[in-house]
């Protein structure tokens, strides 16, 4: 998965600086082949100093060419831990990169509102826990978050959204009873777009499975054909020291067993969206 990300930076980067994949390859002094394999991920081995060459070629800020140098050292595995700052520098966000390029985001968030679906009120509550920031870098982050969710309402080809939250996430106040309210009503609006579907796991389904799930997410980046995707889908857990990147298919698999057992035990999407209405207007009402 760290080297798939690579290379998506990598053409990225090269297209932006407006060479060929041919002339860039030449310019490197590498095969063009050597290059296409490296921007789809496929080397086995990779040699920094080809991935600081290409930083240099294309004009990579320093700060993102030392976290593709960084990538470029992460062992090929299909399960990856990536610890905050190590070898990547820690500002550099490996999951936003995923998320852009993914065509389904499939997320079960049990205590939080999910990220693309939060608005602004909301995650600058959740941007004081920056405590060394300013607060025109807090701003950043909350804007930038912002810019994010416009995956979900670009016109071409929009993400597909499919989400469980818990009832947990709507009833536990971040700022305040007014900013929840506006918080719940953007989930209803949203709710209403055909790439989102939306549903809320009640306190009373209980535990769907037998175990108490983790906040997840699932990406998921299309198909060049009927059951073969485009690239292998990937699993997101979100840590306090570091994160996990799962892409064995296995595992996968299971996770997305557990998803369909929490969906499946959820309200449907009519349903969720009035019950986001009737707790907004509770919370309106100050009861």
């Amino acid at each position: 998965m760290p080297r798939r990300q690579l290379g998506r930076y990598l053409l990225e980067w090269r297209s932006r600086a407006g060479y060929t994949q041919t002339k860039a390859a030449q310019l490197l002094e590498m095969g063009a082949s050597s290059l296409g394999r490296l921007e789809k991920g496929e080397n086995s081995r990779i040699k920094t100093r080809d991935i600081q060459a290409a930083c240099d070629l294309y004009g990579v800020p320093t700060d993102l060419a030392a976290a593709l140098v960084g990538l470029a050292k992460q062992a090929n595995v299909k399960n990856w831990w990536h610890q905050y700052g190590d070898l990547i520098p820690k500002d550099f966000d490996v999951y936003v990169g995923l998320e852009a390029a993914a065509s389904k985001i499939i997320t079960y968030q049990p205590d939080l509102i999910p990220g693309l679906l939060q608005i602004a009120d909301y995650d600058r509550v959740l941007a004081e826990r920056w405590t060394d920031d300013t607060d025109e870098e807090r701003e950043r982050r909350v804007q930038l978050k912002m810019q994010r969710q416009k995956i979900i309402t670009r016109k071409t080809q929009p993400v597909t959204l499919d989400v469980v939250v818990g009832e947990a996430a709507l009833r536990r106040i971040a700022g305040s009873r007014t900013i929840m309210a506006n918080q719940l009503r953007h989930l209803a609006d949203r709710s209403t777009q055909d790439n989102v579907e939306l549903r809320v796991l009640r306190s009373v389904a209980g535990f769907p499975g037998g175990i108490s799930m983790l906040p997840l997410v699932v990406l998921q980046f299309g198909e060049s054909a009927p059951g073969e995707p485009v690239e292998p889908p990937v699993v997101f857990l979100e840590g306090v020291v570091g994160n996990m990147y799962i892409e064995d298919a296995d595992d996968v698999a299971s996770f997305l067993r557990s998803y369909d057992r929490i969906r499946n035990a959820s309200l449907d999407s009519s349903e969720s969206r009035q019950l986001l209405r009737h707790i907004a207007r509770e919370y309106d009402s100050g009861h």
